[in-house]
């Protein structure tokens, strides 16, 4: 575990080629000698262990990188890095999707009326910022299919070879862990050869298949409210209230880096219109500390505000603007 700062002066803890679960980060953060006022904390509710099966990306940025988006009809590394960096796009389907595949996968024998009976419960632990429809980063999204941004890179980075998936690191920050997965071009191999290859491992904490991301989370919930009750006999999954409710801990969640160098991934102005929708502010939000270094610090505006600006960018465009779908 090796100690940076990152381009926003934040300090990060970082492994390597690997992604570490969370009992394995703890041990190598110990031996470390890390302090940590969240990673530690043993008083933590049970959680389930669902399988998120992830078909989206998304982009968040201000308003500063959505005019650079427009100008270069695509997306690029905004300052010295060569990498392009995505989150999971997990929103309420996948949240169900992923709760009645642990539904089905742990009591296989369920009759139609133990189904019926099922209550649901996974939206109480998805509460962490990785499930939010807000953004830390700025109020403008880009959603993606994955499957197109692997097929625009594959055609504009790869010569219509397939991109090859890497291991490339778990980073540690104050509470939040980040598993990361390097893309590249098959021309960058020996450059990246030290990264382990993305596998199908099912214990693993992600991996691709049949174009999505399978992500297995440990740490969902960040503020942790409820426990997990798994009621065998009744063939039951049920949150009920923790003894001691408010009980933060780390979160973590899965990123995706693209290595493009100083070129940019380009949609063309029409689909990135298409895919763009505005974003209200998260609680937490994403900011330089100090003096920034290659861009300013983070700005967020209201939604008219929003449409205001993106009318400037695209002007022959009259599609409203979208919003998340459970804001108004």
């Amino acid at each position: 575990m090796e100690k940076r700062t990152n381009r926003r002066v934040h300090d990060e803890h970082v492994v390597k080629s690997q992604h570490l679960k969370l009992i394995d980060l703890i041990e190598k953060a110990r031996r470390k000698g890390l302090s940590s006022k969240y990673l530690y904390k043993e008083n933590i509710p049970a959680s389930p262990q669902p399988e998120f099966h992830v078909s989206h990306l998304k982009h968040d940025t201000n308003q500063t990188g959505l005019r650079g988006i427009k100008t270069d009809e695509g997306f690029r590394n905004p300052g010295r890095g060569s990498l392009l960096w995505w989150s999971l796009a997990v929103g309420p389907d996948e949240i169900a999707s992923a709760e009645r595949r642990l539904l089905e996968t742990t009591f296989p024998d369920r009759t139609e009326e133990q189904v019926q009976m099922q209550q649901s419960f996974l939206e109480k632990f998805t509460t962490s910022p990785a499930f939010e429809q807000t953004s830390r980063l700025g109020s403008y999204r880009f959603t993606f299919p994955l499957e197109e941004v692997l097929k625009a890179y594959r055609q504009q980075f790869c010569s219509g070879a397939q991109p090859v998936m890497r291991v490339y690191e778990t980073v540690l920050y104050k509470q939040e862990v980040m598993y990361v997965v390097l893309i590249h071009s098959p021309a960058n191999q020996e450059r990246f050869s030290k990264y382990p290859l993305l596998t199908d491992d099912p214990n693993s904490v992600c991996t691709y298949k049949d174009g999505c991301f399978i992500w297995r989370p440990q740490a969902m919930s960040e503020t942790h409210r409820y426990k997990f009750v798994l009621r065998q006999d009744a063939m039951q999954m049920e949150a009920a209230e923790a003894e001691h409710p408010q009980q933060f801990y780390v979160w973590d969640h899965f990123a995706v880096a693209l290595h493009v160098d100083k070129q940019v991934l380009n949609f063309g102005a029409d689909r990135l219109r298409e895919n763009l929708m505005w974003c209200d502010k998260g609680n937490v939000q994403i900011a330089d500390k100090g003096k920034p270094i290659y861009q300013e610090n983070i700005t967020f505006n209201d939604f008219p505000e929003a449409e205001e600006f993106v009318k400037t960018l695209w002007p022959d465009n009259p599609s409203p603007l979208k919003k998340p779908l459970q804001l108004n």
